[in-house]
This record gives structure tokens, sequence and C-alpha cells, in this order.
């Protein structure tokens, strides 16, 4: 693993209505088959590991992410852009109000077993 710690960090403007300044701490690279865990204060935990083919970008979304504490969703934005929100469990009703804000919808929760099944069905009969 090679860690660069931006100093000064990297600092930048996101959001659509709401503008919130992003810092961007550091860079880790990491090798195939090395791990970086994230974690929050409330004892959330968040994988990634690097493989020799790409990465797995979270733990199991219906089982590892669910007892780290952490929800993944897939949604939308209004500019037609997709992307994977990892909730901490018990805050959904504060990302909510985030993605009302800035327009965002819910299209699917991806640890809701009875979900991606149906997910899976839809794309299996296309």
């Amino acid at each position: 693993m090679k860690f660069q710690l931006h100093d000064p960090p990297r600092v930048f403007a996101v959001g659509n209505v709401k503008v919130v300044r992003i810092t961007d701490c550091a860079r880790i690279q990491l090798e195939p088959d090395e791990q970086v865990t994230f974690s929050t204060e409330s004892g959330g935990e968040y994988d990634v590991v690097r493989k020799p083919w790409g990465f797995y970008a979270t733990p199991s979304l219906n089982g590892r992410l669910q007892r780290f504490g952490l929800r993944a969703a897939l949604i939308k934005s209004t500019a037609a852009k997709y992307y994977i929100f990892l909730i901490e469990s018990g805050k959904e009703a504060e990302c909510q109000s985030y993605m009302d804000i800035e327009g965002h919808r819910l299209i699917c929760w991806l640890d809701d077993d009875r979900q991606l099944a149906a997910l899976e069905h839809l794309l299996q009969v296309q």
C-alpha cells in the first residue's frame, strides 16, 4: 500500500442546490489483494479490496455491509447520473432530506433481498 497525505488538502465544491465543500485528504494505492477499512464514530465499517482485475467496492451488500451498520442504495440524480450511496443505519431520513434538496431519487435498496431478487429476475428476463 502507498499512502499520500494531501497537505494541504484539496478543497472543492459540489451540490446542485446546497453547495457543500469536500476536503480531499489523501490518496491510497493498493496492491492486489490488499484491503483498506474506513470506519465511523458509531462503529460502522466499509472495506475496499483491490484485486488483480479491479476492486471489490463494498463488502457483501446484503450481508457484511449490513452488519457494519451501512445500507447500500442505488440513487439517480437529476442529471441522470447513478450513484451507490452507503447510508448509516438509522440515518435514512437524514439522507432522504439531502436527496430531496438535491433532487436525487432512490431507485432501490441494494441490501434488501426481495428488491435484489426482483432486480435479478427483471434483468434475466430481458
